[in-house]
């Protein structure tokens, strides 16, 4: 019998604990009316300077075109996002939050930090700073394509 791989282990574990973050926050969107998709596409409309192109938006989110378009569709439906002009280019459509869309990131940021405590709850203070160290560490390393994350503090 193998022996076990501690890195085979350590992605397991790893998976295991991203699929019950996302249970629990999907959870807690729920009442929001928010799908996760919807929630990280307004948490991109956010952190943008000006409001991005769908364009923009179907790359920074790695999906096509076809799905922010859907996306957005229900956003706006929901009061959250809207579709404006592109003041340079009248074929532009840019996307911007409404105040119902500031206002539902505002409920997502306090479902998200209900979700994460109740993960990170066993762990003491110190073993959380530990931890963020640790996963900032590798958040912050370069991937494949020599993209990084965010700086601290974005929300992505």
């Amino acid at each position: 019998m193998d022996s076990p791989d501690p890195d085979g282990v350590l992605a397991e574990q790893l998976l295991r604990l991203t699929r019950r973050l996302h249970r629990l926050q999907r959870r807690q969107l729920e009442p929001l009316g928010i799908t996760p998709a919807q929630a990280r596409l307004l948490r991109t409309v956010a952190v943008c300077e000006r409001p991005p192109r769908m364009a923009d938006l179907a790359q920074r989110l790695e999906v096509v075109p076809r799905a922010v378009t859907s996306l957005v569709d229900g956003l706006e439906e929901a009061d959250r996002v809207r579709r404006v002009p592109d003041p340079e280019s009248r074929r532009v459509v840019r996307i911007e939050l409404t105040e119902g869309g500031r206002q539902a990131l505002r409920a997502m940021r306090s479902a998200r930090r209900g979700a994460v405590e109740e993960i990170l709850t066993p762990l003491t203070a110190e073993q959380r700073s530990t931890l963020g160290g640790l996963l900032a560490t590798l958040v912050d390393s370069p991937g494949l394509c020599g993209e990084t994350a965010p700086p601290p503090g974005v929300d992505h």
